[in-house]
């Protein structure tokens, strides 16, 4: 008895000291990090909208233990030959000077054709991760190769075409905007493959690379309300003018009367519709996966490349209200942007005392009905209230500024009434930073304090509105040159005094745009062009300053 008590007690040691053993191996590998150097590739510059959400994704997808490196073409403003070698040259010296990387992740097709052609040179037994590939063709075909491997970006031009004619039935052409770009080519021949897809529509382009910057501006014009109008590509025009993603924007917005579908989902919340967009941070974080992967020990040849792109709905909630399309248009799962509060969510502080005040003097009246003279009191009390919400619908609730409801209405009497006045519209420059980097709430207070310095400039002749966004306008009475320029400057002195950010006191830029009725317009949609026409000229100048149409115009 007492040597089975002792066998047993030894057998149960005996397993104890193997499930510690095994707790401690697998301690060691839970506890294993993922290490690596990965080097990224962007066809593009930083500045260019989808690189940043592409280096989002990426960076989210990164293990602690990874190092991430990014190396820029910016084919965006200049692709030739000789960029094209002076990059080669300077990354080769780059890589000669620093430790091999095990991973090699390309964005967009200039990149990809890169690596392709100096893979020997610069990135042989190297794998090869790539995405944002428009030519879906050449990347599956590379793709065979044992060591390159990744996810295609595959614009969706037909559920892009149905949402269109979702808004216009009746729709007679689908006219896409495309460059000359190694992008653009692969997107324009996706484009006329969907045709025979849709026998009632006429497909045709305006192709930025060949039209000067005055054709492009009057074939933007010309487009009809038949039209369904997507925007893929615009980097250059054939004046040799080279379009920012947020300078192509502005340009095809200030030049359309209808509304523009998206794919990429940079531009929508700045005036572009939207559409079935490519979202770059889900296609950077799914690459930086699949190189985590291969750093973790996976063959390159075992991760089949991706075929279905990262799309979603992305809409923009106000600029489909501003075409009188209905809200249940949107897309089942959409991402809506932009979301307008209801009248209710607008102004629910003034409406709740309101309603309660109301149905009191309701009350009051069964009780006075045969009494005339409580009767006409208690009526004067109504019209008090009808009156204080009718105010409350033509203020931001945010700032607490006239809206741009009310705006339209003062400047319209103005106009309509021949008295001379002018406009100064300004917005925060970087604001989308603010929002990014402090947050939303930050932005909000960045608003609210912009439109508390311009309520101290309120006076008989002066009036400040919040327009939209981060934008404001105010209304000065005056188009005499001393007076419009002496506001001018004070107006700008709003932005000298730092403004409190997450608790932190930062430094805030403005741009102004003023014109002046009727010396610069002879309406009040040329008045409020023109002023945004002059802000444009102040952003692209430095920012952060002011400039009277006039000055730009002549």
């Amino acid at each position: 008895m007492i040597k089975w008590r002792n066998k047993l007690i030894v057998s149960c040691l005996g397993i104890i000291m193997i499930l510690l053993c095994m707790n401690k191996i697998g301690a060691k590998a839970v506890g294993r990090e993922i290490e690596g150097r990965v080097l990224f590739i962007s066809s593009y510059s930083y500045g260019w909208p989808t690189v940043k959400s592409q280096i989002e994704g990426l960076e989210a997808g990164r293990g602690k233990g990874v190092i991430l490196d990014y190396e820029f073409m910016d084919t965006k403003r200049v692709d030739d030959e000789i960029s094209r070698q002076q990059f080669y040259e300077g990354l080769s010296y780059r890589l000669s000077q620093v430790e091999p990387y095990d991973v090699i992740i390309v964005g967009d097709d200039a990149a990809l054709l890169f690596a392709m052609e100096y893979r020997e040179e610069l990135f042989q037994g190297i794998p090869l991760v790539f995405e944002g590939i428009n030519n879906e063709e050449l990347a599956l075909e590379l793709s065979e190769d044992p060591l390159i491997t990744g996810i295609v970006e595959r614009l969706s031009l037909e559920k892009n075409i149905d949402f269109g004619l979702t808004l216009y039935p009746a729709a007679k052409r689908v006219v896409a905007i495309l460059d000359d770009s190694v992008t653009g080519e692969a997107e324009r021949k996706a484009f006329y493959e969907c045709a025979g897809k849709y026998p009632d529509l006429e497909f045709g382009e305006i192709n930025t690379s060949s039209l000067s910057t005055n054709k492009l501006r009057q074939q933007l014009s010309k487009i009809e309300k038949d039209t369904i109008l997507i925007h893929i590509m615009m980097s250059e025009d054939a004046s040799g003018r080279k379009y920012s993603d947020e300078e192509a924007v502005r340009f095809i917005l200030n030049n359309t009367r209808i509304p523009v579908l998206r794919m990429l989902e940079d531009g929508i919340g700045d005036g572009f519709l939207g559409g079935n967009v490519v979202s770059m941070y889900r296609s950077g974080k799914i690459a930086m996966g699949i190189a985590m992967e291969i750093l973790g020990g996976r063959k390159t040849s075992e991760i089949k490349a991706i075929v279905e792109s990262p799309n979603v709905y992305c809409i923009d909630e106000l600029v489909l209200k501003e075409y009188g399309f209905s809200l249940s248009m949107i897309p089942e799962g959409a991402v809506v942007v932009n979301h307008q509060p209801t009248f209710w969510e607008r102004n629910r502080e003034v409406l709740i005392p309101g309603s309660i005040l109301i149905l009191a003097l309701l009350v009051i009246i069964l009780w006075v009905v045969f009494d005339n003279f409580k009767r006409r009191k208690l009526m004067e009390e109504l019209e008090g209230a009808r009156s204080i919400m009718e105010a409350a619908s033509q203020h931001d609730f945010l700032t607490g500024l006239p809206n741009r409801s009310k705006f339209m209405i003062d400047l319209g009497d103005l106009v309509t009434s021949g008295t001379p006045c002018t406009i100064m519209m300004l917005d925060i420059d970087h604001f989308k930073h603010i929002n990014d980097t402090y947050g939303h709430t930050a932005g909000d207070e960045a608003l609210k304090q912009l439109a508390d310095r311009l309520k101290s400039r309120q006076s008989p002749i002066q009036m400040p509105y919040r327009y939209a966004g981060d934008e404001f306008i105010i209304i000065l009475k005056s188009s005499q040159k001393k007076i419009v320029e002496e506001q001018a400057f004070q107006c700008s002195q709003l932005f000298k005094k730092p403004f409190v950010l997450a608790g932190e006191k930062k430094q805030v830029g403005g741009s102004i745009g003023i014109a002046s009725y009727p010396a610069d317009a002879e309406d009040v949609e040329q008045l409020i062009n023109r002023a945004d026409e002059a802000m444009y000229e102040v952003k692209k100048s430095g920012r952060n300053h002011f400039a009277f149409y006039h000055a730009i115009g002549s």
